[in-house]
């Protein structure tokens, strides 16, 4: 029997909009969708409703349909 190829991309939910991320479609890969370095301070990570440590961002594969939430502190008042 033949083995499934890998989709080329992986479509995600993104901060509620659909988005596609080339593989491996990790956290840090959305970070950059956004325009945000996975290095930034104040910033963190939520994938279908549990938050990804920091450590993982570069490994963690995300599923297909995965709802990522992005969110990052903000100064001022």
């Amino acid at each position: 029997m033949p083995q499934e190829e890998a989709s080329p991309v992986r479509a995600i939910v993104l901060n509620g909009r659909a988005c596609e991320l080339p593989p491996p479609g990790t956290p840090a890969a959305a970070l950059e969708e956004l325009g945000l370095e996975p290095g930034a301070r104040g910033v963190a990570v939520a994938v279908d409703g549990e938050v990804v440590p920091r450590a993982e961002w570069e490994s963690l594969e995300l599923s297909e349909g995965s709802r990522v939430e992005v969110l990052s502190a903000m100064q001022g008042g």
